[in-house]
């Protein structure tokens, strides 16, 4: 495997400039070829690529020139691209959640273990520096033992602003599955793995009008719980509540707040990668920043990958698939509570991975 490490993109739509943005400033990665369903975007990408190939899916997941398969389809499809990807010996990163449904993420995890390949999943947001010393501030005391914490997503709804937002109100999308891993990947990096869910949800309305774009006015069914809300009871003994929803006009909560015997932290927003921690003693003194500390500084999309492709025997993946796995158990056993009505355990764990050490900018774009 040569550096810089050489990644082929399937999917090409809005997240995908954000990646590439990463990419162009980090020396361990090329994009050596790009595949989309739409041919024109596929060459317009290709065009600002130097060296870029555009290909078919089936070629490129078989092209000799890509060691990473990077997956930025929709959701339903991320299972078909990564298996394919797979079966021709590649290693597979994708977009969050890593599959649409548990069976699905397992049977990648387990295909990958088999044919000796990894895989590695987003959101890599909860390693820049807004998590990573969230994380770290827990971990030397400064809160002293956590007790409880608390993750709010409130939101009208994405057809405000996406011009396709078909695929949000589709199986394996909604407030959990697109924003919750998020929000529930910051609990298990700040709080370790979660043993048992219990959930409740519900829907405002079963169709939504989309405001924006080509497709303005076009009335789209609603197919998902759109508000969901429930307690996860981590193996530590934390209990955390989780509100996702596409059902508010606007909320003043904190995107996460962590309790503990000795003071409480405000988390900034997991989706997003920097952000100020602020501290409250049980003493008072009101709310004071936390220095930063720990994690990768000036992140973006695709920070993860490039850990990924850094990572070793002895220091694993931190955006791994086997971390991305617990988190969707977690999300999609949340919504199975809240049908049932009752709380359940999960058939998952997690090793939580090493804290990333503060990294500046020019260190980490050019690691591998």
């Amino acid at each position: 495997m040569g550096n810089p490490y050489r990644v082929g993109i399937v999917g090409l739509g809005n997240i995908s400039g954000q990646y590439l943005s990463t990419f162009a400033g980090a020396s361990s990665v090329t994009i050596t070829a790009v595949a989309d369903l739409d041919a024109d975007r596929a060459r317009m990408v290709a065009d600002s690529l130097p060296g870029a190939a555009v290909l078919s899916v089936d070629e490129l997941v078989s092209s000799p020139d890509v060691d990473v398969v990077l997956n930025l389809t929709i959701p339903a499809a991320h299972r078909e691209i990564a298996l394919a990807a797979i079966a021709a010996g590649k290693d597979v990163y994708g977009e969050k959640p890593l599959a649409v449904t548990l069976e699905d993420g397992r049977g990648i995890i387990e295909r990958a273990a088999t044919a000796g390949t990894r895989v590695g999943s987003a959101p890599d947001t909860v390693l820049g520096t807004g998590i990573q010393t969230a994380r770290s501030a827990i971990e030397r005391g400064l809160i002293g033992g956590p007790i409880a914490a608390s993750a709010v997503m409130m939101t009208p709804g994405h057809e405000l602003w996406h011009p396709r937002p078909a695929f949000y109100y589709q199986p394996g999308g909604g407030p959990l599955l697109d924003m919750g891993p998020y929000y529930v990947s910051a609990l298990v990096q700040l709080l370790g793995p979660v043993k048992s869910v219990t959930g409740a949800s519900s829907a405002l309305r079963p169709h939504r009008t989309v405001a924006t774009g080509e497709f303005a006015g076009q009335t789209i069914d609603v197919e998902v719980r759109t508000h969901v809300t429930g307690v996860l009871e981590h193996e530590s003994g934390v209990l955390s509540t989780v509100t996702m929803s596409f059902d508010s006009a606007a909320t003043a909560s904190s995107h996460l707040e962590v309790h503990g015997e000795e003071g409480t932290l405000i988390v900034p927003d997991p989706n997003m990668f920097d952000g100020e921690v602020l501290r409250h003693a049980v003493q008072g003194g009101g709310w004071t920043p936390v220095p930063v500390e720990a994690g990768y500084v000036d992140a973006s999309r695709g920070v993860g990958l490039i850990d990924f492709m850094a990572a070793s025997a002895g220091r694993p993946a931190r955006a791994s698939g086997e971390f991305a796995l617990h988190v969707l158990d977690i999300m999609t056993t949340l919504l199975r509570s809240a049908d049932l009505g009752r709380a359940l355990q999960l058939s998952t764990s997690a090793v939580v991975p090493a804290l990333v050490p503060l990294r500046p900018a020019e260190e980490w774009r050019s690691s591998l």
